[in-house]
């Protein structure tokens, strides 16, 4: 659609935590990472150029939701990051009919680029189409932004498909990719969509998360 525009501040931001967390044996929203939980940093990344209120997807007990609007997936079974996609979706159609698209996060990567919105909604030219960032060759799919359009599209795989891999439902769809640097520090290149799935994982990102602070 020639001329199409998204204004990054109008997109409903999803928070993503309603994985198992079992590679990190507790909820990983959770963890601290310098004396912040990685959820309040991820907030806290996000800033204040948002118009809409963050939402997250999360089960409807969750113990400590930093007052967001919670998002539970809307079919049973843990069924990963895409069912997450499919309750933001959903919640976005029923919520902000005027939507196109909403943007999806997920709650462990505490270091993504503070223009990431803003730089995927530039690479849309439709309202069919999705946006993913890239770093280093490699697809960042948990990060994005939806099109409202492929929610149908997108529950049909979910159930029909055992596999329920990201790629290849993004493969069924035109998908803008957006490349973003490494973020050169004093111990070496961070990549800006490092996550957090292990113990091991996170020691790691309190030493990038120093490294940052040095710089600043």
């Amino acid at each position: 659609m020639p001329g199409f525009v998204i204004n990054a501040a109008d997109i409903p931001i999803v928070l993503l935590a309603g994985g198992r967390s079992s590679r990190m044996g507790t909820s990983k929203a959770f963890a601290i990472l310098g004396n912040q939980t990685l959820l309040a940093r991820i907030l806290a990344r996000i800033g204040q150029t948002q118009k809409n209120p963050v939402a997250l997807n999360a089960d409807g007990d969750w113990p400590d939701a930093m007052r967001l609007r919670l998002v539970p997936d809307t079919l049973p079974g843990k069924l990963g990051p895409l069912a997450g996609m499919l309750a933001a979706l959903k919640d976005t159609a029923m919520r902000y009919p005027d939507a196109s698209h909403v943007a999806t996060v997920p709650v462990d990567s505490p270091f993504f680029p503070g223009d990431l919105f803003a730089r995927l909604a530039e690479a849309i030219r439709g309202r069919d189409e999705a946006a993913i960032p890239v770093s280093s060759g490699q697809d960042h799919p948990v990060f994005g932004l939806w099109p409202v359009s492929v929610t149908d599209d997108l529950e049909t795989w979910i159930v029909n498909d055992p596999k329920r891999r990201v790629r290849d439902f993004l493969a069924r769809h035109t998908v803008r990719r957006v490349e973003f640097p490494a973020i050169q520090t004093s111990i070496g290149p961070l990549d800006p969509f490092f996550n957090v799935n292990t113990p091991d994982d996170l020691v790691e990102a309190e030493q990038w998360r120093a490294a940052l602070e040095n710089m600043a």
